[in-house]
């Protein structure tokens, strides 16, 4: 795997066209401007196209998201560094890595059998140490809980009781949810072990949140 001199010079034009879309938290744009994401595309003839602001397909039907999603979500979830973070839907292991390296503790989920392996081993290459497991996102992970911060990364029918009930009170939970025929960004914020804080931040496009495992 190599990380060139262009493929740099490609991820700080795009940290710029990111802060012109709203993104300010500097240690969102800092992380992504460390992590190649082309590393992540698993197709070495996306190197290239790695770094324009679009989501690609990878492996089992996924995507990974666009950069802005990942940026948004990452913003939302107000990391100061050190916080214990579920992600539901490992994926490419892209949002795993930004996380990672604005200093979350990451714990990921993933349901697709060949991508966890998959992401499992780049993880290992790349030294990041992201705990992941082959699972059903609706359960989370409630041998670790409770987690400071929840991500959701696939379009979620509803929020999972489950996993309110693994957020710790004053956490922070971020999820494209489906409303209808659209699927709309929600940033939860734990105030009691019955009260949630929503906020809205705007319309996405995300893959389907499924249960169970798939071996695919």
């Amino acid at each position: 795997m190599e990380d060139s001199l262009i493929h740099k010079a490609l991820r700080e034009k795009l940290i710029e066209e990111l802060r012109t879309k709203g993104i300010s938290d500097e240690k969102v744009l800092q992380a992504m401007l460390q992590v190649p994401r082309h590393f992540f595309c698993f197709d070495s003839a996306l190197a290239q196209q790695a770094y324009i602001n679009k989501a690609f397909p990878i492996e089992s039907g996924q995507t990974i998201s666009q950069p802005h999603t990942v940026a948004l979500q990452s913003q939302l979830l107000e990391i100061q560094g050190n916080e214990k973070v579920l992600e539901i839907g490992t994926g490419s292991g892209y949002q795993s890595a930004i996380l990672y390296k604005m200093g979350a503790k990451v714990y990921s989920i993933e349901r697709q059998r060949t991508l966890y392996i998959q992401v499992k081993k780049l993880f290992q290459d790349l030294h990041y140490q992201i705990h992941t497991i082959l699972g059903d996102g609706f359960k989370g992970m409630p041998q670790d809980a409770p987690f400071d911060r929840i991500i959701i990364t696939a379009a979620a029918p509803f929020i999972p009781t489950e996993l309110l009930q693994q957020l710790k009170i004053g956490g922070i939970l971020v999820s494209p949810l489906k409303n209808g025929d659209k699927q709309e960004m929600v940033k939860l914020k734990k105030l009691s072990d019955t009260q949630f804080e929503q906020t809205l931040h705007g319309e996405c496009t995300f893959v389907p949140m499924l249960q169970g495992i798939s071996n695919q």
